[in-house]
């Protein structure tokens, strides 16, 4: 399919953050009329996230096709020095790769995009923008143009970036919230779609992640704290079958010629309980106290003997370890010559450490050389899956045990699956429910310039997701 045969094409995208393949694809296909129907027309799958499969970065990988460790973006906060600062929250400045709008814009292709994660502060694109979740308040500027703040806030009133305080035992509120935002989302959305011109459109909306983190427990019978049926066993399929509503009514908008992409940038599975990395850290001897906590901590309010300190870790989905070397921190101890072996006696060490009852886990612990095509800013010195992420890392210290049942930063029965899905709907070339195995989310930039008759940069590391159609063939 060539450029010609296109002519001028559009595009919307649909971003669900954390949309689960097996809730879309398996378990409530059926429930899910408006997704069925372009699974049915187009072509679908499971898509690979990239490392960490977390929202920051995951959905940056996705719009300009480079790894993490190329963007230099290794999770929601960054080390911006070797110090033992506190490490700062990303934002867009740190973006230096082109995106997809970077692209279409020197093709004078014009673009809205809403809610992209990673968009704030905002930037100037060839059409309009409205920022993402990590937007302090509507008090901050979220829009480009300057002037698209006013019209959204007599459209909707305070727009709603995120749920504030999603990690809380009163659901009745989450469940309050994650509709109002969604419903604020979509209003705005279906205004722009029908007032402004555009090329290609892109949406992420992040109720999806912020219902699974709440009220996974009730919905998955095979979790260790399913509590029986209560009024929320089927919250979540309820939100997808809102979603799917939502998304009917956009397409009717959009028009029968349009190119639609329903994405996430990973998926979700329950979790069944929290490694206590620093504790495990501190009983090993590799994190070294001058006192012992008066109760749980945060690691940067502790006092670490930093001399005697060779290794210290961080909380969240995943577990990132950072080494003490000599010559790099300013109190370093591991010398040079040892970085490599302590690396691997880490490896070895936290890969074979079991559940609360010794039992395997299947833990993963990553070198970030061996993981990215470039290692750019500082990346953690090594990666840690804890049980193929069914356990989440905990950072704080003060448990007095290394594993743990309950969040440190909140209720949370939910952590990020390796794969996310895509939905793909070409109605130029229907591909009549098509199964694609072995898409990634690397594979979305260049998918959608080629769709769009845009050439795909050279330095992009995924493929155009029809070549893997040809290549299985």
């Amino acid at each position: 399919m060539g450029t010609d045969q296109r002519g001028q094409r559009r595009m919307l995208v649909i971003g669900l953050d954390c949309a689960a393949p097996e809730l879309v694809f398996e378990q409530w296909r059926d429930e899910l009329p408006t997704l069925r129907q372009l699974m049915a027309q187009g072509m679908w799958g499971r898509l690979e996230s990239c490392m960490p499969p977390i929202t920051v970065p995951a959905w940056m990988t996705m719009m300009t096709s480079k790894d993490p460790g190329t963007l230099g973006i290794y999770g929601f906060r960054n080390r911006n020095d070797f110090t033992y600062k506190e490490t700062a929250v990303a934002n867009s400045t740190l973006v230096k790769e082109d995106t997809i709008w970077d692209v279409l814009a020197r093709r004078d292709k014009k673009v809205v995009l809403v809610g992209i994660p990673l968009t704030y502060p905002p930037r100037p694109v060839n059409g309009c923008m409205i920022t993402c979740f990590l937007t302090p308040s509507t008090k901050s500027q979220y829009t480009y143009p300057v002037a698209l703040k006013q019209e959204i806030e007599d459209l909707v009133g305070e727009y709603m970036f995120d749920v504030r305080n999603f990690r809380t035992e009163d659901k009745d509120y989450l469940l309050r919230q994650i509709y109002a935002m969604t419903e604020k989302r979509f209003t705005v959305v279906n205004h722009l779609l029908t007032t402004k011109p555009w090329d290609f459109f892109m949406f992420v909306e992040m109720g999806t992640d912020r219902i699974h983190h709440g009220l996974w427990k009730f919905m998955d019978h095979n979790h260790w704290k399913y509590p029986g049926f209560t009024p929320y066993e089927h919250a979540i399929r309820n939100y997808y079958q809102y979603l799917d509503r939502q998304i009917a009514m956009l397409l009717e908008q959009v028009g029968d010629e349009t190119i639609v992409l329903v994405v996430s940038d990973h998926g979700a599975k329950k979790m069944d309980g929290g490694i206590c990395l620093n504790e495990w850290l501190l009983r090993e001897g590799y994190l070294v106290l001058k006192h012992q906590p008066a109760g749980i901590v945060n690691l940067e309010k502790a006092e670490i003997d930093w001399e005697h300190t060779r290794a210290w870790g961080a909380g969240g989905y995943y577990g990132r370890i950072f080494l003490n070397v000599r010559g790099r921190e300013p109190q370093g101890c591991v010398a040079p010559a040892d970085y490599e072996a302590l690396r691997d006696e880490l490896i070895a060490r936290l890969e074979a450490l079991g559940d609360h009852e010794g039992r395997p886990i299947g833990t993963r612990v990553l070198k970030p050389e061996d993981t990215y095509r470039q290692v750019r800013n500082i990346a953690p010195d090594l990666i840690a899956l804890f049980g193929d992420l069914y356990w989440r890392s905990v950072g704080t210290i003060g448990h007095g045990t290394v594993h743990v049942f309950d969040n440190d930063t909140g209720p949370d029965d939910a952590n990020h699956a390796q794969y996310g899905m895509f939905i793909l709907y070409d109605p130029q070339a229907p591909a009549h429910g098509l199964r694609v195995e072995g898409a990634r989310l690397l594979d979305i930039a260049p998918t959608v310039l080629d769709l769009l008759g845009v050439p795909v940069p050279a330095d992009m590391q995924g493929r155009v997701i029809h070549s893997l159609i040809g290549a299985r063939a």
